[in-house]
């Protein structure tokens, strides 16, 4: 009888422990584990992605390697791809990905705009990423203006690249985007169609701006006989075997390869209009009705995380300088190129700002300026 009333009060005292230990917990972590565990159920999350933004490949396979039983099914392209076949899928009734991880212009205008988002913020978990101390000027950022949907987490210091040929250049010449409009390139100014989705930074860079605007917009494109391609690559091989001097706007991935190749041309930037603050594809967005709502809450919480950010700003394996600069201020920025690094009392174009967000007059207005041209 003494040795059972032994073993029942043992048994009592460890399930006291237990329940202790249980209530010890704080509520964020019981919910965390909750939703890991059903995520590892799912077993998948899919995310459309940009395939040239900083969701690279080498940070998809550390988010596996971090939780193993959560594959990734990616579609990776162009968010002017993307974004239309997103909308094409809920048309249709089809609920594929989970996430949207690419440019603010897709984000804000086909998904948000389109009203397929399901907001992200609540989503959010990790005591770590709620930490608004840790981001960047002390905030998340969002690219809508509810400040929910379209969640921005890199800010990348830079601005809209003037791309030369760099035997027809010399780059000295240039001290301001005004400088474009001189006499002497008229006809020798190529340029990838700022109606295209990826030409958000430019774009909107020189329409908001306050010391250019759509007047500087009339002035370059609609008098220096600018050569207007459909391509995201034709503008860099015209400049790169000569037949035109200048090009604004390249895409910035394919001047890379041209420059990592060795190709004769060049970018300047630091002219006296400042530089841009930008997102660089660097946008997360939750669909709705996510076929996988635990593992997308999984994904988002670690990319958001100081692992995951840190993960995000190495850039691509075996490509130095491709790294990005996280808005997360609590990981180190060696990874960064100094082009990239946010500089305190800088005062940025926000590329990102949705006062600055509205494509839609800016593309009115090259629509009038090149149907005028192609009359």
């Amino acid at each position: 009888m003494k040795t059972k009333l032994l073993s029942a009060l043992f048994l009592l005292l460890l399930n006291t422990a237990f329940g202790f230990a249980a209530e010890s917990k704080p509520v964020w972590r019981v919910e965390w584990e909750k939703t890991v565990a059903a995520a590892e159920r799912e077993g998948v999350v899919s995310i459309y992605i940009f395939d040239a933004g900083p969701l690279t490949e080498d940070t998809v396979h550390a988010f596996e390697r971090a939780y193993p039983k959560i594959k990734v099914s990616q579609l990776r392209g162009r968010g002017n791809d993307l974004g239309p076949r997103l909308v094409a899928e809920r048309r249709a009734g089809k609920h594929i990905a989970d996430l949207f991880a690419g440019g603010k212009g897709t984000a804000f205008t086909t998904l948000y705009v389109g009203k397929i988002l399901d907001p992200i913020k609540p989503i959010l978990l990790l005591p770590e990423v709620l930490d608004e101390a840790k981001w960047w000027r002390g905030a998340h950022k969002y690219v809508d203006p509810e400040d929910k949907y379209v969640f921005v987490y890199l800010g990348n210091a830079g601005g809209v690249e003037i791309n030369y040929n760099s035997k027809m250049v010399n780059p000295r010449e240039f001290g301001s985007y005004w400088d474009l409009v001189q006499p002497k390139w008229k006809g020798k100014i190529v340029a990838a169609d700022p109606r295209m989705r990826g030409m958000d930074n430019p774009v909107l860079f020189f329409y908001y701006h306050a010391k250019l605007g759509p007047e500087y917009i009339k002035k370059l494109y609609g008098e220096m006989e600018v050569s207007i391609a459909r391509d995201y690559r034709q503008p860099v091989d015209w400049l790169a075997a000569g037949k035109f001097s200048l090009c604004v706007p390249c895409v910035s991935d394919e001047m890379d390869k041209a420059m990592q190749q060795g190709l004769p041309v060049g970018q300047i930037l630091n002219l006296k209009e400042g530089g841009t603050l930008s997102s660089s594809g660097g946008t997360l967005s939750l669909l709705q009705n996510a076929p996988h709502p635990n593992a997308a809450k999984v994904f988002v919480n670690w990319l958001l995380s100081r692992e995951g950010q840190a993960q995000v700003q190495k850039g691509r394996k075996g490509r130095p300088r491709t790294g990005s600069n996280s808005l997360r201020m609590d990981i180190p920025k060696n990874d960064v190129p100094e082009e990239m690094q946010r500089k305190d009392g800088v005062d940025y174009f926000d590329a990102d700002d949705d006062n600055n967000a509205d494509r839609r007059p800016a593309d009115k207005l090259f629509n009038e300026i090149f149907g005028k041209a192609n009359k």
